[in-house]
This record gives structure tokens, sequence and C-alpha cells, in this order.
């Protein structure tokens, strides 16, 4: 039997404009609601059940599957404009006036999205492993095997720890453990993402690569909210020059890089990094 209370959050549902989303709620209520943005092919199981359950040890935490994708219905979204649309229907949905973004990888450009568009909507922001928008100038050219590692038709688990964790023996054993603690959830028989919600998802990471990076400066300029962003030195999926090119044109933000971890360093570190997103909101 799992011993993470996050294994044990009720499916909740709400109505949208275009859909009826699945959520999940954690932690005390009265504070400033977290909202966490999930990565390509992810869905509510996916989330790391040891690091739901730090953040909601004094957050009010919710994660939801955006529109088309895992147990939400209606029909995927493929640009950002589109998921941060769905993400903002959501939060609308269940009637947040202000709210709080943690964004891992696909969900933290996302996020960045919705800080820009919807100020009004979005008290702080964390930035996980994400990249914030365009081809960032100097980044080395994508490494052949991931894409076509990502764009499998099936992920296996072999695959996700190449993807998020360091190519160590301590960080293939990290990643072995992460899968073990969403075992529970993943064991039930669960929806998944389908290939049009990925196919979707992956047209939208084509999309925002193809920014001008002038652009990019331009929007993070734009953002005056609070921002942490946080990386993995060993990242394989998107670099760490990425937190950082970001973090020198966002006008109030702070950097934190982990050196032994990689794409899922807030899996493979969930302690620490749950530490600091929680100072972070307190501020």
């Amino acid at each position: 039997m799992s011993t993470y209370l996050a294994d044990a959050a009720e499916d909740l549902t709400v109505e949208g404009p275009s859909a009826t989303f699945t959520y999940r709620r954690l932690g005390p209520t009265g504070s400033t609601p977290l909202i966490l943005l999930n990565r390509v092919r992810g869905t509510l199981d996916w989330w790391d059940p040891e690091l739901l359950d730090r953040l909601a040890a004094e957050h009010d935490v919710i994660v939801f599957d955006n529109v088309g994708t895992g147990y939400t219905t209606g029909t995927p979204r493929d640009s950002l404009a589109g998921l941060a649309d769905g993400a903002v229907e959501f939060i609308e949905a269940l009637g947040l006036k202000q709210v709080d973004l943690l964004g891992w990888t696909l969900g933290g450009t996302v996020a960045q999205h919705i800080t820009r568009t919807r100020p009004d909507l979005v008290r702080r922001l964390v930035v996980a492993a994400a990249n914030p928008g365009g081809t960032v100038p100097g980044a080395p050219d994508p490494n052949p095997k991931v894409r076509a590692t990502m764009t499998k038709p099936q992920v296996t688990g072999d695959d996700l720890v190449y993807l998020f964790f360091p190519e160590t023996d301590t960080g293939r054993a990290a990643g072995h453990a992460h899968l073990a603690r969403v075992a529970t959830r993943l064991a039930t028989g669960v929806p998944e993402v389908s290939e049009a919600a990925a196919t979707g998802q992956i047209t939208a990471i084509g999309k925002d690569a193809a920014i001008p990076f002038e652009q990019v400066r331009a929007d993070l300029e734009s953002i005056q909210q609070p921002v942490l962003y946080a990386t993995g030195m060993q990242d394989v999926m998107i670099p760490a020059l990425a937190a950082y090119t970001a973090v020198q044109h966002l006008p109030h933000a702070t950097l934190v890089a982990y050196s032994d971890a990689g794409h899922a360093f807030l899996f493979q570190r969930a302690k620490d990094f749950a530490a600091q997103v929680t100072a972070f909101l307190a501020d």
C-alpha cells in the first residue's frame, strides 16, 4: 500500500466551456492555490507523489489534465496559446481569481505564456526544466536520440529514465525510484495521452522553437511577477543554458541549478526543490 497522501487524492471534475476537466487537490486551503502544469505525454498520474506530498504540506496544490489530455475531455491543442487557454479555462472554471503556477518542461513554457498574457491571474511563477521560448542563442544542437525517443509511438520506462535522469548509476537509480513511486497510480489502467494529444503537444513545441529570440526576450522582459527558474545541469532535453539565459531577461527572477540531476530534477531532488518552492512562495 502506498504511503503517499497524493495517491489517495480523489479525482474531481469541473465543467469548462470546451471540456470537462479532471483534477486533484491536495493540502490546506486558504492560501493562493499552486497550479501544476505538466510535460509532454504527462497526465495526472505521472506527477511524482513524493513531490506532491512535500509541496502540499504547506500549499493548496492542484494538478489537472489539460483539454483533450488524459482524463479531460475535449479536442487537444497544438500551440502554446491553445494550451495556455485550456489552463486558464480550467482555473476560471474553478472560480479562482489568482494563482501561483509551477510548470515543468512544456508546462513551464505554457506557464510563462499565461503569466505574460494574463498577469492579473498569476501571483508567482515557478519554471522547472523549461525553454523560455524560441531557440536560445548558443544552445547546442538537439541530440537526435532525444527527439527520436520523444517521438516514439510508445515511450517505455527505460526511455523516460534516459530522457529525465543523468546517465550515471545514481541517476538511473533515481529514475527507477521515480517510476516505482508513480506505479501505484499507473497500475490501475488509467487513461493515457492519446496520439493526437501527444502530436499536438510536440507540434506546439515546434511552433514555439520557431519564434525569433528577439521576441522571446521582449516577452520575458514584460513579466513583472517574481519567477523561480530551476534546472538540472545534466538535462539532455533542455540545456541549463536555457534557464541561465531566461533569468538574464526576467526583471525579478531567481535561478536554482542542481549539478547532479537532469530534466526530472524536481523528482530526483524532491525534498530540496519543494523547500525552494515553499520559501519562494512565502516571500
